[in-house]
């Protein structure tokens, strides 16, 4: 049988900013330009999810479940400045790139979905142009 998978959008808005505490404001505005000021987007939040769809509804994971985990996250960073939401952010240990965002919400969501569902992909798109995804390390 073929690997069938479910992909979930969902959409939230937050703002942040690129800065490192242990650098001078100049080497910060040296790297990160413009992006040192606080900054908003309206982000674009895809899963995707694999495992063997249930022989009496055909889903591979019900979706007020699959959209209950996706809710704690998308309610921790909505409308909300992902230095402060983020405690690795705020602590310093994680700067708020779309890259180590797309990393945080898979290491929070991986451990909530239920048995028999794998998480896939977790894709994030700050704007139309500018993405960034983890897949599973078995992904073929």
């Amino acid at each position: 049988m073929r690997r069938t998978s479910l992909i979930r959008i969902r959409g939230f808005s937050a703002v942040h900013r690129y800065r490192r505490t242990d650098w001078s404001e100049e080497r910060n505005r040296e790297v990160f330009g413009d992006q040192v000021a606080r900054h908003g987007h309206d982000y674009r939040l895809e899963v995707v999810v694999s495992g063997d769809p249930d022989p009496e509804t055909g889903f591979v994971v019900s979706l007020p479940v699959l959209d209950g985990c996706l809710d704690e996250i998308v309610d921790e960073l909505h409308d909300r400045d992902l230095n402060q939401a983020i405690p690795e952010v705020s602590d310093g240990s994680m700067l708020p790139s779309t890259e180590a965002l797309s990393a945080w919400i898979w290491t929070r969501l991986e451990g909530t979905l239920p048995d028999g569902v794998r998480l896939r992909t977790v894709r994030v798109w700050e704007s139309a142009e500018l993405g960034a995804e983890i897949v599973a390390d078995d992904e073929t």
